[in-house]
């Protein structure tokens, strides 16, 4: 089952478009959106949350309208900002969202303040950027979303935090059964805990696939600048050349190497070499 289904969505601006995208996003899992900066990420969560009209398509939330108003009791919207009243406190966010949810549950609520170390009575204004993050994670995670959708909840984290955000995440897909979508320039984090990536680019999708067929089909070739002609070339999905040797993206099945093994090396590609090579192509 699909919590999300986007069938053919077109946005057209003058500057960018998002053309005939087509995308799901599949029930108790944790699905990564990776892609460049403008590539149409936050274009595309927009209109999935109504924030943002479409021109041409669908989209389909728990298998209805993107528009049902239903919706907003099932979605816990992680931003990479705090919007809300500078001169606010906790204390007071929580007295005008928690009456918005059916589902609010005060008991995590409180967890979540404990485990995040955030002061209920000082002014949203004085947090650092980390504390942001962690209170808009708060009020996501408080009334108990079937969706939780993260838009570089990452970002401005410290290490530790990160790890600890990563690891939370993890265990509600796996205890509370939540769908987790995570859009993120930090592809390390998704390397580590994401079930399916979508990768998009100048708002054109390039892949939707799980982890374990990225790792299976993606590698990086190394190898020696001789080895590199016209025909060769066009064995690789991006490639980038230096004075002394080449870096390749490989989609497909490695063992076409093996007769060359002596002469190069084969590695596991990881979602920045993906990235990288993708947007890039030849370099």
């Amino acid at each position: 089952m699909n919590v999300v289904e986007f069938q053919n969505v077109s946005k057209y601006r003058k500057d960018f478009s998002i053309e005939n995208l087509s995308l799901t996003i599949p029930k108790g899992y944790i699905t990564g959106f990776i892609g460049p900066n403008g590539s149409g990420k936050t274009t595309a969560i927009s209109m999935m949350m109504d924030i943002l009209k479409f021109d041409e398509g669908d989209i389909k939330l728990f298998g209805n309208s993107h528009k049902d108003p239903n919706n907003k009791q099932k979605i816990g919207f992680v931003y990479d900002d705090l919007y809300m009243y500078e001169d606010f406190t906790i204390q007071n966010m929580k007295a005008f969202i928690a009456p918005l949810y059916h589902s609010w549950n005060e008991a995590r609520f409180q967890e979540y303040v404990e485990k995040f170390e955030l002061p209920m009575r000082k002014k949203i204004k004085k947090f650092s950027k980390g504390m942001k993050m962690k209170t808009s994670l708060l009020f996501a995670l408080s009334h108990e979303p079937e969706l939780i959708i993260m838009d570089e909840p990452t970002s401005g984290l410290d290490p530790v935090f990160r790890r600890e955000l990563l690891e939370l995440l993890q265990e509600k897909m796996v205890n509370d059964n939540q769908t987790i979508f995570l859009s993120s320039h930090i592809t390390t984090d998704l390397d580590r805990i994401a079930d399916y990536i979508i990768f998009i680019n100048k708002g054109i999708l390039l892949f939707q696939k799980s982890m374990a067929e990225i790792q299976e089909q993606f590698h990086v070739i190394k190898g020696n600048i001789e080895m590199i002609d016209d025909d060769t070339k066009k064995l690789f999905t991006g490639l980038q050349l230096t004075d002394i040797g080449f870096r390749a993206l490989f989609e497909g099945d490695p063992a076409l190497f093996e007769p060359f093994e002596d002469s190069i090396i084969i590695e596991k590609a990881s979602l920045e070499d993906i990235m990288y090579f993708m947007t890039r192509k030849e370099i």
